[in-house]
């Protein structure tokens, strides 16, 4: 914080001496310094092994183990070389994601001005202690929590903790807190508390809590599950059932573990780390940093964003709106008298006075001061005294409950209102009001006495000018920002400090449906269940603490939404760690950086849209990947486990059902860079268990039917055993497989919607090796036989046959079993 030259003409109260240094080193050691708790930050070591702990990684690890411990020596390095990979991917990622975003952070080293022995010094923030007097002037930040000693013109920015737009005035014994701002005037504080102890530091306190999956995380640990449980049913039945069958222990339980290995997604981390990598240099490119990687699918999966108004919906300044007198008839001399009065004080220039004079320039050198009375607390108003054309003139403006008590409404009658004039002049004031507006009243005076000096006691008899309504407005692209994430399918609520009747204005003014409003008084009132159901209609919660919007947030989640936040005050710190995305901004105060996963370059719901719509297309290519493994691939193990109860040899060799999973899944690295239907970015989606299990029940079955066919071809018509056999149903496998792709990638047809060329060339490549190795001297290595040709043609139709039993059962389980997906 830079030296005022201010700061050495301040008077301090008599007696005011501040602490001596040793007593203030004797509490810096008892209280510890004036710093906000910081979470722990590991080792990049630490952050890289605590990538493993994904039970999909665990499953992947320990399966690679076995088949290693059994000898076999190439495929455990494939897989364990996948792993690594994936993980890398992600780490490497979220680290320089996160790099960006402390690179937005303002790295200047904070200092305060304090009173030690008599003598102002500049310490820095860390070394302020309780019992410390503060020197406070503009632009400095409070720096803890303490009482006003002094104060002239003192105006604090509260917008971080409270979410109000308007400065607020202290005045001697009024409490200021840490993180507010001084917007002007000059004050001395008491700091009675400091560091973690601070309002402030009880909000950052929420930081230190264990991060929360989000609900991605949480549909990927069900699926990891799902997975587990499958693989060990299956990898019991069949080790017992071929065991006993064959008497064939080993090759029974390396049979048992390809199979698992098969089941087993190990691509699903490589997928999801491409995707989200992918999303986050696309997202980076359109201004917004992605701290934390797999909130990216959360952003995808968003339908409900709660927002603060100040500076997101609205501009973040104030502005004059209307100008008016006591019938709400627009009034250029009500504008003349407010600039003039506003030009000419030389108090405290506060917004209101700013917006009053940026509102439109007016020539005032037919104006000229004679005397002013400035702003106070007790008659909150202010007064100049001009010499002009109407003669010497007296202009007030200031609250309108103090200024109409001192008003008549005719200038030549100097009684009060009469009844009925009063009731319509003060319901202006009201309806204004209600309009969400700050409203000021200005009255006027002519003054036939002539002298150099005026004061306050000629603040009576004036004659009421009118009214003039200042508001933060709208931002002017909100309004079709919003319609867009409607267009999306998500659902906005604004969740401010501010009242509610300038949230109501500005929801008007941005064409926002408000379906109900919540203050924070009746929330605190409402159980957990009452506040389940009204969040759910309500659109606009105003006047609410931290801790109520985090309550707000936990309760739509219950409801099943996943929930957005964006803020970027201290106030908005722990609804931001709760929320299952956290948005901020990139000139938030710290707090709220750190505990947002993505942060905007600028504060703009414009470049939300964006990054939705890039959530959306890595969720579908994500989703892509887990419905080819619960379809065709669960399917040809299912269908292996039973074909080797009833074919007195193993359909497929272990080695051979590697091969086969490896070539497939390489196939599927294109996935992240596929297509998707506009239809899928319209709509948001989740990781949803109930429909994978359907997807599963559907398509699984479906294929081992195939699987079923091409044993009976294979067995009957052409006499295959063995290595014949092997090599048939390999490459009716992986063509089924890896093409099943082009049926299953949407729920549209192949030619309503293309994949992507890489992932044309990755599958026709993928099924071309495969049919390649199987029949050339390569294959020999895993014990294939080369086919003639009337068995490929035989496997090729009935891949054929499949693809377009696939295509008709997707269009019945979307249009009859799954209306609503």
């Amino acid at each position: 914080m830079p030296t005022d030259n201010n700061r050495s003409v301040i008077n301090l109260p008599k007696g005011v001496s501040g602490l001596s240094r040793r007593e203030a080193k004797e509490r810096l050691a008892t209280y510890g310094p004036n710093e906000i708790i910081q979470g722990v930050k590991l080792s990049l070591v630490a952050n890289f092994f605590l990538k493993f702990k994904n039970p999909l990684i665990i499953i992947l690890i320990i399966a690679a183990l076995i088949s290693g411990f059994l000898g076999n020596r190439i495929d455990p390095f494939i897989i364990i070389a996948m792993v690594i990979l994936s993980v890398t991917i992600d780490f490497f990622n979220t680290y320089k994601s996160q790099k960006a975003a402390e690179a937005l952070r303002d790295r200047v080293k904070i200092t305060g001005t304090v009173v030690r022995e008599g003598t102002i010094e500049e310490i820095p923030l860390s070394l302020i202690v309780p019992g410390d007097v503060v020197i406070l002037s503009p632009g400095d930040v409070i720096p803890a929590d303490g009482v006003v000693l002094q104060s002239k013109d003192f105006f604090l920015n509260e917008s971080s903790l409270t979410g109000e737009s308007f400065p607020a005035e202290k005045d001697i014994h009024s409490p200021i807190f840490m993180g507010s701002s001084v917007v002007t005037g000059s004050g001395l504080m008491t700091v009675l508390t400091t560091g973690k102890k601070t309002k402030f530091g009880s909000i950052a306190e929420t930081l230190m809590r264990k991060e929360e999956p989000t609900e991605f995380d949480r549909g990927i640990k069900d699926f990891s599950v799902l997975i587990m449980k499958m693989i060990f049913i299956l990898v019991i039945f069949v080790f017992f059932v071929n065991a006993f069958t064959k008497n064939q222990l080993l090759d029974s339980f390396l049979f048992a573990i390809a199979l698992a290995v098969g089941l087993t997604p190990e691509l699903l981390p490589m997928i999801i780390a491409l995707n989200l990598s992918r999303g986050s240099l696309v997202m980076s490119k359109r201004g917004v940093i992605v701290k934390k990687l797999s909130a990216i699918q959360s952003f995808g999966s968003m339908d409900i964003l709660c927002t603060d108004k100040t500076g997101t919906l609205t501009e973040d300044r104030i502005v004059l709106i209307k100008c008016v007198d006591g019938f709400g008839v627009e009034s250029e001399k009500v504008f003349l008298y407010s600039y003039v009065n506003s030009f000419y004080q030389s108090g405290f220039l506060n917004p209101l006075d700013s917006a009053v004079v940026e509102f439109r320039k007016l020539h005032t050198k037919e104006y000229k001061k004679v005397d002013e009375t400035p702003f106070d607390y007790i008659r909150k108003r202010n007064t100049v005294v001009v010499d002009g054309p109407e003669g010497r003139l007296l202009i007030t403006k200031g609250a309108p409950e103090e200024l109409l008590r001192e008003c008549s409404f005719y200038a030549d009658d100097s009684t009060p209102f009469s009844d009925d004039i009063s009731k319509r002049v003060y319901g202006q004031y009201q309806d204004l009001s209600k309009e969400g507006f700050r409203v000021l009243a200005v009255g006027i005076k002519k003054i036939h006495e002539k002298r150099e000096v005026y004061g306050k006691n000629e603040e009576h008899n004036m004659v009421f000018a009118g009214f003039i309504a200042f508001l933060d407005p709208a931002k002017k692209t909100v309004a079709e920002t919003l319609k867009k994430l409607e267009e999306y399918g998500i659902e906005i609520k604004i969740i401010t400090g501010d009242n509610d009747l300038v949230s109501q204005k500005i929801a008007r003014d941005i064409n926002l449906l408000v379906k109900g409003v919540l203050t924070g008084n009746e929330i605190e009132i409402l159980t957990d269940d009452a506040l389940r159901i009204r969040a759910e209609e309500t659109t606009i919660f105003a006047r609410v603490s931290p801790d109520q919007k985090t309550r707000i947030i936990r309760l739509l989640q219950k409801n099943k939404h996943v929930v957005g936040y964006m803020g970027d005050g201290i106030n908005d710190a722990p609804a931001l760690k709760a929320a299952d995305v956290g948005i901020s901004v990139n000139n938030a105060v710290d707090v709220a950086k750190e505990s947002a996963d993505i942060i905007l370059i600028h504060k703009s719901l414009n470049d939300l849209v964006e990054g939705v719509i890039e959530g959306r297309k890595t969720f579908s290519n994500t989703m892509k990947y887990l419905m080819m493994t619960l379809s065709s691939n669960f399917g040809n193990m299912f269908s292996m486990a039973g074909a080797s109860l009833f074919i007195p040899f193993l359909p497929m060799l272990p080695t051979q059902i590697l091969l086969n999973n490896f070539i497939y899944d390489s196939s599927q690295l294109a996935l992240s860079v596929d297509n998707v239907d506009h239809a899928e970015i319209k709509k948001p989606h989740k990781l949803d268990i109930g429909f994978i299990k359907k997807f599963m029940m559907v398509f699984g079955p479906l294929s081992s039917v195939f699987d079923v066919v091409t044993f009976l071809v294979l067995l009957l018509v052409f006499n295959f055993v063995e290595s014949d056999f092997q090599t048939g149903w390999f490459i009716e496998s992986l063509a089924t497989q890896t093409l099943v792709i082009y049926m299953i990638r949407s729920r549209f047809s192949f030619f309503k919607s293309k994949p992507s060329i890489a992932l044309v060339i990755s599958t026709i490549v993928a099924v071309g090796v495969g049919w390649g190795i199987a029949q050339s001297s390569l294959g020999t290595i895993f014990n294939f036989k080369p086919l003639a040709l009337l068995p490929l043609i035989a496997i090729g139709a009935i891949v054929t046959a499949y693809l377009a039993a696939v295509y008709f059962a997707k269009k019945w389980f979307y249009n009859k079993l799954l209306k609503d997906y």
